[in-house]
C-alpha cells in the first residue's frame, strides 16, 4: 500500500508469509505447538528455580533470568503473528508498533546480556571456588539484572523517540509479521543516519560482544587451569553458541 501524502503517525501493515496467504491456518499449527512447547518450557524452569530452594544458586538465577526473557521476547511477537495467521489482522498502529519494537528489542538484549553474566558466574567457579558465593552473591545478581535492565531501557527509548520524529510517506507495509527497528526505518521518508548508528551500536554492544564473550572468556578460564575433564563440556557449549550466533 502506498501513500501519497506525509504521514507522520501512520497505521501500518504487517506481512505474513509471502506467496503463502492460503496456508496461514496450516502453518500457525506447527507455529502455536512450538509456542506452547516454549511457553511450557520456560514457566516451567522459573517454577522449578523458584520453589526448589537446592536451586536458589546463581548459576540458576542466571537460568531463570534467561527464561524470563525468552517468555518475553516470544509474547512479544505472539500476538501479531497469531493474528496475523488466524484472522488476517494486518493492521498496527503506530504506538502499538513502537510499544512492540521496544519489548522486542529489550528482551532481546537483555538475553545476550544475562548470556554474558553466564559467562562471567562459570569464570568466577573455575577461577575462584572458594570466593565464589562471596563474589556472586543475592544483591550482586540483582545489581546486575538491574544494570542490563536500566542500560537497555536507555538506549531502546533513545531508538523510539527518534523513531517518532520520523515521517512516513512510502510504503507503511513492513516485512515481517512484527515491528522490528531496521524494517520500520526503511519505511521512512525522512533522514535515518542517526537511527541506523544508534540501532548498529546497540547490536555491537549486545547481540555481538555478549555471545562471543562467553565462550571465549570460559575457555580461556579452562585452559590456565588445564583442567581436562570441564574443557570438553565447555568446548561443547561454546561451539554450539557461536554456530546458534
Amino acid at each position: 500500500m502506498l501513500v501519497t501524502c506525509n504521514s507522520t503517525f501512520p497505521t501500518l501493515l504487517l506481512t505474513g508469509v509471502p506467496g503463502l496467504e492460503w496456508a496461514h491456518a496450516r502453518i500457525s499449527i506447527p507455529f502455536c505447538c512450538l509456542s506452547v512447547t516454549a511457553l511450557s518450557g520456560n514457566s516451567l524452569i522459573l517454577f522449578v528455580v523458584l520453589t526448589e530452594p537446592s536451586l536458589h544458586e546463581p548459576v540458576h538465577y542466571f537460568l531463570s533470568v534467561l527464561s524470563t526473557t525468552d517468555l518475553g521476547l516470544r509474547i512479544s511477537t505472539l500476538v501479531t503473528v497469531l493474528g496475523m495467521l488466524w484472522f488476517d489482522a494486518r493492521g498496527i498502529t503506530f504506538s502499538a508498533c513502537l510499544s512492540q519494537m521496544f519489548f522486542i528489542h529489550l528482551f532481546s538484549f537483555m538475553e545476550c546480556s544475562v548470556l554474558l553474566a553466564m559467562a562471567f558466574d562459570r569464570f568466577v567457579a573455575i577461577s575462584h571456588p572458594l570466593g565464589y558465593a562471596m563474589i556472586l552473591t543475592h544483591a550482586g545478581i540483582a545489581q546486575i539484572g538491574l544494570a542490563d535492565l536500566t542500560r537497555g531501557t536507555v538506549i531502546l527509548t533513545q531508538l523510539v523517540l527518534l523513531v517518532k520524529r520520523l515521517s512516513f510517506c512510502h510504503s507503511h507495509v513492513p516485512h515481517h509479521s512484527y515491528c522490528f527497528h531496521p524494517d520500520v526505518i526503511k519505511l521512512s521518508c525522512s533522514d535515518t543516519k542517526m537511527n541506523s548508528a544508534l540501532g548498529l551500536t546497540a547490536l555491537y554492544l549486545y547481540l555481538l560482544i555478549p555471545p562471543v564473550m562467553n565462550p571465549v572468556v570460559t575457555l580461556e578460564d579452562v585452559f590456565q587451569h588445564q583442567e581436562k575433564s570441564p574443557l570438553v563440556g565447555v568446548l561443547t557449549h561454546s561451539i554450539l553458541e557461536l554456530c546458534v550466533i
